[in-house]
């Protein structure tokens, strides 16, 4: 069982420098067809500063900076019995090429169901740019089965 007390814990927190080659094999990868993501002067044309990030792109910074898998270390949460559960945004402000995006994230709950069979650990996030603006927040669920 994964133990409670680490309800509360704070990752470390992970930068993400965002760059226009990233973005648009981010926006690639994921089928995105829309130039405002490939583009630069679509962008511009639609308002942006640059090449905006991709709707699930600022989850890249956890995953590039290792804080989640210090947490699944942390937490005694092998890979292979990881599944993805939910992941939500809340979007306040636009992040594009040439900023820098800090998270920082936060374990808010952890439960279990089916006698322990399925655990779940929420974990909240916020995200903001290099002049301290808040550009995100996010909500992600891992479950572990057991």
């Amino acid at each position: 069982m994964i133990d409670k007390k680490w309800i509360g814990h704070e990752l470390r927190t992970s930068q993400l420098p965002i760059e226009r080659g990233r973005l648009r094999f981010f926006a690639k990868a994921i089928g995105e067809t829309d130039p405002v993501y490939t583009d630069e002067a679509a962008a511009r044309a639609a308002g942006y500063a640059d090449l905006p990030a991709p709707p699930t792109f600022l989850f890249a910074a956890e995953l590039d900076s290792g804080a989640n898998e210090q947490l699944l270390a942390d937490l005694g949460v092998p890979l292979s019995k990881l599944l993805h559960g939910e992941q939500a945004f809340s979007y306040h402000r636009p992040a594009c090429a040439g900023d820098t995006v800090t998270v920082r994230s936060r374990v808010e709950d952890i439960y279990d169901k089916k006698n322990g069979a399925l655990e779940f650990v929420v974990k909240t996030s916020r995200a903001t740019n290099q002049r301290g603006e808040l550009v995100a927040e996010m909500r992600a669920v891992m479950v572990c089965r057991n």
